[in-house]
């Protein structure tokens, strides 16, 4: 009789040769469920903890939202809180980073089919860069969490002891980097809108998070602009263009509210701005209390966060760059222009196609996340409801202050929306990535539009 031996390797094959979306479905579902049961632990939370509530806690960490039910400062024990920001890392790296780098650790190399899997996913064009890039990823979030955890020490120090300032400062670190926008304080950093140097370091952590790995690794390699890919720069254009706009416009639209800007001074005014300007994109933090804010500043925060930030990056929302391509094949239409380019480079049709199908497919899942909310919530007001959804699919965290008022079925419905929120663009990346040619060609024919 022959005993055949079935190596590790094999075992591993299997696992990785589930397809993507498959595999950071039951990834993240995995970490929700784990999450879930170790939040509900006696010694995790203080006093009584329903079962909605640490499943909704976890789902918001895994998804990088920061929506929140419960006070999580008050809610959880310490223990609790490193639960929520071991899940908030496995959340932001996401659940394929950790797997490709658990088959690295058990060979020398990925094969191809694993390549080919894990290139799909993370959107890189040369299969080499593939495990290069997922160890990027680890490094330099690491890095950037351990700049901020450094300065808001120092920073907390003057309010705190050593070890609590430590505390605060490793969890809003990887809170911010992440785009997690999880708080230890009931009212965010509202009681740290005149502190520059927090408000400040902590923007700069989820702007970072937010513009994309591979963005940051070819500036690392490029070091010059000129020398950089016309993706990085679109993006990092974008990215500029955007926060500036969106930092004029909130100071205009708030300067005058009593309830927000107006008893500010300029250069507080000129702070909180920025951070309500910026954080829409996928943070979740707020130093102003939203709910006072204008409903035109709602409208725009909203839009912010429908918008996100970079591809492959912790931040949430369509991503920059599928909002740049729909918009400049809008003005390549409306201009005649038989391509379009940018910076000097031909983008392919393929690709507006998919910016588009990303694009409807948010604004779908928004708009059934919405009419469920607005039936199962009469007594809320339209706008509110809306904010929380497009917060939700968008995987934001922000919140007119009705989170804790929604019920059960409401809250699940959020929940069902942080998932496909979070698993949506790397599934579409994937799905969409896959061509399906055929060697039938039919006759063209006019359809009228507009």
């Amino acid at each position: 009789m022959k005993f055949i031996k079935t190596s590790p390797q094999t075992s591993n094959s299997r696992f990785i040769n589930l397809s993507p979306p498959s595999l950071l479905a039951l990834g993240f579902l995995s970490f929700i469920i784990i999450g879930s049961l170790l939040l509900k632990l006696p010694f995790a939370h203080r006093g009584d903890l329903s079962w909605i509530n640490a499943i909704f806690t976890a789902t918001s960490a895994v998804t990088i939202t920061g929506l929140s039910v419960v006070n999580v400062g008050e809610a959880y024990t310490v223990f609790g809180k490193i639960i929520i920001m071991i899940l908030l890392q496995c959340g932001g790296l996401g659940f394929m980073t950790f797997a490709i780098l658990a088959a690295l650790s058990l060979s020398d190399k990925l094969g191809l089919k694993q390549q080919v899997m894990a290139q799909q996913v993370i959107g890189q064009t040369s299969l080499s860069k593939v495990s290069f890039t997922i160890k990027g990823v680890l490094l330099y979030s690491l890095f950037f969490e351990a700049i901020g955890t450094t300065i808001l020490t120092i920073a907390w120090m003057k309010d705190y002891n050593f070890l609590q300032a430590f505390f605060y400062a490793s969890f809003y670190s990887v809170s911010a980097f992440n785009n997690g926008g999880f708080s230890l304080f009931p009212n965010s950093l509202m009681s740290f809108s005149g502190q520059y140097l927090i408000t400040f370091t902590i923007s700069m952590l989820y702007i970072i998070g937010g513009i994309g790995f591979v963005i940051l690794m070819d500036i690392k390699q490029a070091k010059r602009w000129q020398t950089l890919s016309p993706n990085s720069k679109l993006i990092l254009t974008s990215i500029a263009c955007i926060n500036l706009i969106a930092f004029i416009v909130i100071w205009i639209l708030e300067a005058s509210n009593p309830l927000t800007l107006a008893p500010m001074s300029i250069g507080d005014q000129a702070v909180n701005a920025w951070f309500q300007a910026t954080v829409p994109r996928s943070s979740g933090f707020n130093s102003l209390n939203l709910s006072d804010m204008t409903e035109a500043s709602a409208l725009v925060t909203m839009l912010l966060m429908f918008i996100g930030g970079g591809s492959l990056s912790t931040a949430g929302g369509i991503k920059v760059g599928t909002f740049v391509i729909v918009l400049l094949s809008v003005i390549t239409f409306l201009r005649r222009s038989p391509e379009l380019r940018i910076f000097n480079h031909s983008v392919p049709r393929h690709t507006s196609f998919k910016a588009l199908a990303v694009i409807f497919i948010t604004v779908s899942l928004i708009f059934i996340g919405l009419f469920s909310l607005l039936i199962l919530e009469p007594r809320h007001n339209f706008i509110d409801l809306l904010f929380e959804a497009v917060s939700a699919a968008c995987t934001v965290g922000l919140s007119r202050g009705i989170t804790d008022e929604l019920r059960p079925e409401s809250l699940f419905i959020l929940m069902l929306l942080m998932f496909a929120g979070r698993l949506g663009p790397l599934t579409l990346a994937y799905l969409i990535a896959t061509p399906q040619k055929s060697r039938i060609h039919h006759p063209n024919t006019d359809i009228q539009i507009g």
